[in-house]
């Protein structure tokens, strides 16, 4: 039997007057969306919304069809994720008008390596193919593809990602239990059964209808660290998402093309409005590099003293038998001081099969900061693996 309080997180989606924005403003007052309908109006007011959407919170009554709505969601595969659980994606959380809850079949990496590719539905060939390569190779690189699993760019990024053996996450226009278009319905099983999952914040039996895709589009930027746009036409679903990625303070960019097409006119566009130009995968993993090392500091420095996720013993170096970094694995090698931090850092997870990122800084003897950032690059590079909790290990090369 379904638990009464998650009721009370679609309906609150369905109060006239209680958008995204207001959500938030409530959850943050209150923190959970049971809580929300226990309190009275003047509470309500008193938390910043219209007194009569407050009434209207208040007079709601309709429960039963949702009671109904979530018994479905086992069925078909999928669950309730809301705002206050843990599986709730961070960089999502962060934006200005995030859905309280969202339903979700399959998985979402916990891992802030979320990139969007997205594009024109009508692409060229030459389009298509940029945009798979693209998901081919950030996947190899360890990043998750978001796309909205259209037409066009948006299934050739998809299938990349599948293809690179990565994870890959499609947000819909629609209600979870709808694939459109109906063509990409192995497509979307294959995304789930390979570790990545589908989105939607719409109720169930949603059809894809247009004005549904600019609200779905703000969920893709939202969840990834940039957006890279492949082949957008002037007047394109892909310009509206650069438009949010930009005010949700993503990095935007975009693939040059033929000013001689109308295919293209609108993300060269955006290239002379100072979006990144990309040609390569390393264009886009160039410019996050700072981002992620920013949020892998900031997780460290946030978790609490005595986390259990944290080794009880550092690990003592030991002089190394054989070279750790090899020549396969020094493309772009490192150089100077760097490779020989990198390899003092390799040699403490050799010792052991998963280390803390905090057992690692100990027993390196090197600073968060180098830590931190050669971690992410060993782990670009193949060479290292980071699992759930800031773990990391020797990558099986």
């Amino acid at each position: 039997m379904v638990s009464m309080p998650d009721t009370y997180w679609l309906a609150l989606r369905r109060v006239r007057g209680v958008g995204p924005r207001i959500s938030r403003l409530l959850l943050e007052r209150f923190r959970s969306a049971e809580q929300i309908f226990a309190a009275s109006e003047a509470d309500l007011v008193g938390a910043g919304i219209p007194r009569n959407t407050a009434q209207r919170v208040r007079q709601f009554t309709d429960f039963e069809p949702l009671e109904k709505e979530l018994c479905e969601l086992p069925r078909i595969g999928a669950r309730l994720v809301r705002w206050t659980d843990h599986e709730y994606p961070a960089n999502l959380r962060q934006i200005a008008d995030p859905p309280p809850y969202f339903v979700l079949r399959g998985t979402i990496a916990e891992d802030p390596k979320l990139i969007a590719v997205v594009g024109a539905r009508a692409a060229s060939d030459v389009g298509r193919r940029m945009a798979r390569r693209l998901g081919l190779e950030l996947a190899g690189k360890g990043f998750t593809v978001v796309s909205g699993l259209a037409r066009g760019i948006d299934c050739e990024a998809h299938q990349g990602a599948l293809d690179g053996r990565g994870k890959t996450v499609a947000v819909m226009g629609c209600g979870i239990d709808i694939v459109y278009p109906p063509e990409n319905r192995k497509l979307a099983e294959a995304m789930i059964e390979n570790g990545g999952g589908l989105m939607s914040e719409l109720p169930l039996g949603t059809p894809p209808i247009p004005e549904n895709f600019p609200s779905r589009n703000r969920l893709i930027s939202g969840l990834c660290l940039g957006v890279v746009v492949v082949e957008a036409a002037e007047r394109s679903g892909s310009l509206i998402t650069a438009r949010m990625a930009l005010d949700q303070d993503r990095q935007v960019f975009a693939v040059p093309g033929s000013p001689v097409t109308g295919k293209t006119r609108g993300s060269n566009r955006l290239l002379k409005e100072g979006a990144r130009l990309v040609e390569c995968v390393e264009d886009v993993i160039e410019e996050l590099v700072p981002q992620l090392v920013g949020q892998l500091r900031t997780a460290v420095a946030d978790r609490p003293t005595g986390d259990p996720s944290c080794g009880a013993e550092v690990p003592i170096l030991q002089s190394a038998s054989e070279p750790l970094i090899t020549n396969r694995q020094r493309d772009g090698q490192f150089s100077g001081i760097e490779k020989a931090d990198a390899t003092t850092i390799l040699q403490c997870l050799k010792s052991a099969d998963k280390l803390h990122v905090d057992s690692i800084i100990d027993g390196s003897g090197l600073t968060a900061a180098t830590v931190l950032k050669l971690l992410l690059e060993l782990e670009l590079k193949g060479i290292v693996t980071q699992h759930p909790g800031k773990l990391f290990s020797l990558s099986s090369v």
